[in-house]
């Protein structure tokens, strides 16, 4: 386990989290969409550029160093040589440990919030409503329908590159490798025009997809 002291308003002295890698165990809802435009920096400080964001739900199980729940926003930009990956702008956990751990070892803008997860299941089926909310106020609300517990395990691997956290800062690099049951699932979003994901208000995902009990290394 490695320290951060309280540099980024946390509320302990110092917070404890898990060496890299991180191996986890969980279920992962993603949206993919594409923005056209560059949005109004008054939407979202610093702005977004045109291009392809994941939206992303995840909740890290039992049998992982550390058990949470996460919302990202992550874009895909161009990778070594003719490869992609993704970079992350804009993140919510309801773990001081992993909010301490993400901004320390791999530059990732983890902020906190608070969640509400209901999931259901009918045979195969699999009903998912998720809410994200940052001081009682809403961020973001989706509800999903899939059939990926039914699906055959398959191995997936990415990418994250991250920008400095502050000017002068590290940047920050992940590889993610593993396995799970994936398929596409249909999903509803609801992003609250007020709040840090206003800009994706109104927008409609190309395709949706659902990581049913994944195993994941992390770093």
């Amino acid at each position: 386990m490695s320290p951060l002291s309280n540099d980024h308003g946390l509320h302990d002295d110092v917070v404890q989290y898990p060496d890299a890698p991180w191996r986890m165990l969980g279920q992962l809802w993603l949206s993919v969409f594409r923005i056209r435009e560059a949005v109004d920096p008054a939407l979202a400080p610093g702005g977004r550029p045109a291009g392809v964001y994941g939206v992303v739900f995840v909740s890290y199980e039992p049998g992982s160093p550390l058990t949470y729940s996460e919302l990202l926003v992550a874009r895909a930009v161009p990778g070594p040589g003719r490869g992609r990956q993704v970079s992350i702008t804009d993140i919510w956990v309801d773990s001081p440990a992993s909010m301490a751990g993400g901004r320390e070892l791999w530059a990732i803008p983890k902020a906190l919030c608070d969640f509400d997860l209901e999931s259901s299941h009918t045979g195969p089926l699999t009903r998912t409503d998720w809410s994200a909310s940052l001081q009682r106020q809403p961020i973001a609300d989706a509800r999903f329908t899939d059939v990926s517990r039914a699906a055959v395990r398959l191995p997936f691997r990415g990418r994250v590159r991250q920008p400095p956290l502050e000017p002068g800062g590290p940047d920050g690099a992940a590889t993610m490798a593993g396995t799970a049951k994936s398929l596409p699932c249909h999903a509803r979003w609801d992003f609250a025009p007020g709040g840090p994901l206003g800009w994706l208000a109104g927008r409609r995902p190309l395709a949706s997809f659902r990581m049913a009990g994944f195993r994941m290394s992390f770093g």
